[in-house]
């Protein structure tokens, strides 16, 4: 299979995957999908590169606003694409081709943090201070884009870094 198709096919996948995974776990509440969005996100950037990652990460917020999946205010899911594109970002860049032990913890970590601030800056200190917002949805954008986005991104990112290389081995098989 050429390089730009698998990446194609990988990409979409993975937009797929967590699209569906979203719907799947709405019910379950904000640490279950949020965790399984970050889970995809990490293993797009982690097997299919940075640009993979990038794409799943901004397109992704738009099409859960479309589905009505998240928060249906529009100028929130920008933020959200953008705390999305720190996650796979530092992640990339931090965790590196092949890390050590060490690396992966400091991309795990690092990767983490940077979208809980991201999303905390831009959401909270930001658009419930411009936007024309109601206390109640102030108070709920404040409990959703605070500490939940910390716990979410490290349970995801974590699974992620376990289960990626199994599947970019499985994957390189198939090539």
């Amino acid at each position: 299979m050429k390089k730009k198709t698998l990446w194609i096919t990988q990409t979409a996948v993975m937009l797929a995957l967590l699209v569906v995974l979203q719907g799947l776990t709405k019910p379950f509440g904000q640490f279950v999908t949020g965790s399984c969005v970050n889970a995809v996100l990490a293993a797009a950037v982690l097997i299919g590169g940075f640009w993979s990652g990038a794409a799943v990460a901004v397109i992704s917020p738009f099409v859960a606003f479309l589905f009505g999946i998240g928060p249906q205010l529009l100028p929130i899911v920008p933020a959200i694409a953008a705390g999305n594109l720190v996650f796979v970002g530092a992640l990339h860049l931090i965790h590196g081709p092949a890390p050590k032990l060490l690396g992966k913890a400091l991309a795990w970590l690092g990767a983490s943090f940077g979208k809980f601030a991201a999303l905390y800056l831009l959401v909270v200190q930001l658009l419930c201070r411009v936007l024309p917002l109601k206390q109640p949805q102030i108070d709920t954008f404040t409990a959703m884009f605070s500490f939940p986005q910390l716990i979410t991104a490290l349970i995801g990112g974590g699974i992620a870094i376990l289960i990626a290389p199994v599947l970019k081995k499985a994957l390189h098989k198939v090539q």
